[in-house]
């Protein structure tokens, strides 16, 4: 029986590290499977071809992560005509012909950021004012990790000086962007909210061209090695960990049961669509070892690499 995986990109690390493999894997456990997979490389024309590919090959169930939301709902249309359900992955498609959505709740892990950031800023005393560096504007999720930081940052009193939709959540777009408000606002800038790992690299790349020290705190989200690396070393400040392994194991599951003629009930609904939110977590310095360490997703050996071996032993990696 064939199940398909369409995943948006390759610039986060995460997916083809984690989503696809674990996905994979927990299929395989659960039956005989062939995995129809593609990866979009941010491009929503090229997710169309594979989602109606992946539909001509005769796949049960589509598994499915949008490069765009909205352009996706064509996806669950032509997939519906054909009654191959759709789990809409990670990203909510916008489409109300879903069989189901999983993923993390979105606007909390915004908040979780939102909230990192001011704690820390108004704990410092250094409050002159924040730059955005927000997700793609194609990807749902992003506006959802924006609104919830917004709900916290807003009410706080310190000055968002510059926001920012990054183009393809590009490290690189990320970081001209936030070297041109380096030149405009200085030393006013003593927060960036960046909305995940990648685009955090991308703007603490910018502060440190520019020669900024120390460099003001940076948030980011999805516990790459890269960002856990730079949070020991002091260049980040925190990370959003989702707990991918549970996520992707969770859609094969639900995938399985799709294939086999099951119908799903969610633990909620999101737009009318029955879904599971699984819980992010605020990684910083101080929880390393019990979160990323203590899931199994790093080892401290991965972490603590010869460059970074005397900052994990100020951090207590051993």
């Amino acid at each position: 029986m064939k199940i398909g995986l369409l995943l948006p990109e390759s610039k986060t690390a995460r997916y083809e590290a984690f989503d696809r493999p674990l996905f994979e894997s927990k299929l395989k456990s659960l039956g005989d499977y062939e995995i129809v997979y593609a990866n979009a490389d941010q491009d929503a024309a090229k997710q169309q071809q594979q989602a109606e590919s992946a539909l001509t090959q005769g796949v049960k169930v589509l598994v499915l992560d949008p490069v765009d939301a909205a352009a996706a709902a064509s996806i669950v249309s032509e997939a519906s005509a054909q009654n191959v359900p759709v789990i809409s992955y990670d990203r909510l498609v916008t489409s109300k012909d879903l069989a189901y959505y999983i993923s993390f709740d979105n606007e909390k892990v915004g908040e979780l950021q939102g909230t990192a950031l001011v704690d820390k800023l108004k704990a410092d005393n250094t409050t002159t004012g924040i730059i955005m560096i927000n997700g793609s504007p194609t990807d749902g999720n992003a506006a959802l990790f924006k609104k919830g930081a917004l709900s916290v940052i807003d009410p706080s009193g310190i000055p968002i000086l510059a926001s920012y939709d990054t183009p393809d959540w590009s490290p690189d777009k990320a970081q001209e962007w936030a070297a041109g408000q380096i030149t405009q606002f200085g030393s006013q800038i003593s927060g960036v909210y960046a909305a995940n790992d990648g685009t955090a690299g991308g703007a603490i790349a910018a502060l440190k061209a520019a020669g900024v020290t120390p460099i003001p705190p940076v948030t980011g989200q999805d516990a790459e090695l890269a960002a856990i690396q730079r949070i020991v070393a002091g260049d980040q400040y925190m990370t959003v960990y989702k707990a991918i392994k549970q996520e992707a194991e969770q859609a094969a599951v639900l995938a399985s049961k799709l294939a086999s003629g099951e119908t799903l009930t969610g633990d909620t609904t999101v737009d009318g669509t029955q879904a599971t939110l699984l819980t992010p977590v605020v990684v910083t310095v101080d929880n390393i070892k019990d979160t990323v360490v203590k899931d199994g997703f790093y080892t401290i050996d991965e972490i603590c690499t010869p460059d970074y071996a005397a900052a994990c032993k100020t951090a207590g990696l051993e």
